[in-house]
């Protein structure tokens, strides 16, 4: 299987307030996002993290990947600094990519885009940081957690459903 996720911000306070998330510190928070992540991936699917990992002060991101199952691919965010970006618990990392998947032409950075390649084509965005807060455009998807109930998600999953609303820590789909 193939997951993809964004905007974990593992070890980075500011979500709690900013972001609304249903933790009362970054231990709890943490370890729900580390729970999550390996409830939906197996140890050998893969995941294409969005960027906005975790914070530079929360330690050591190869110590963190190690955590988390499957293998992991970092498309690199705005709050990524070089001790995660230098991890050697990715795969690839990278800006942008392009990733044909089930007969889509995935369109994967952490930015949303206006436009984007091959967009008359019924090409599809995936992206992160707006934190479930951006009016998408068709076919453009938001896969951070604050957008997909706090965990990585399918593509199956990205088509399908309606935005999850974080409502509180058992959480609410809409």
């Amino acid at each position: 299987m193939i997951y993809f996720t964004a905007d974990t911000h593992f070890g980075d306070p500011r979500v709690l307030h900013l972001d609304r998330r249903p933790f009362p510190n970054m231990v709890e928070h943490d370890a729900e996002l580390i729970r999550n992540w390996n409830d939906a991936v197996g140890p050998e699917d893969e995941v294409w993290h969005l960027g906005d990992v975790m914070s530079a002060r929360a330690g050591d991101c190869s110590e963190l990947l190690s955590k988390l199952n499957g293998r992991k691919h970092l498309i690199v965010g705005n709050n990524d600094a070089e001790m995660t970006t230098g991890s050697s618990g990715w795969e690839s990392v990278q800006h942008y990519v392009e990733l044909r998947l089930d007969g889509y032409h995935l369109i994967l950075c952490h930015y949303a885009f206006r436009t984007w390649n091959q967009m008359g084509k019924k090409s599809i965005n995936l992206h992160g940081h707006s934190h479930g807060r951006l009016k998408a455009l068709p076919r453009q998807f938001d896969v951070g957690v604050d957008a997909q109930g706090l965990r990585p998600v399918t593509l199956d999953v990205i088509l399908s459903r309606k935005p999850v609303v974080i409502a509180r820590h058992d959480l609410l789909e809409e």
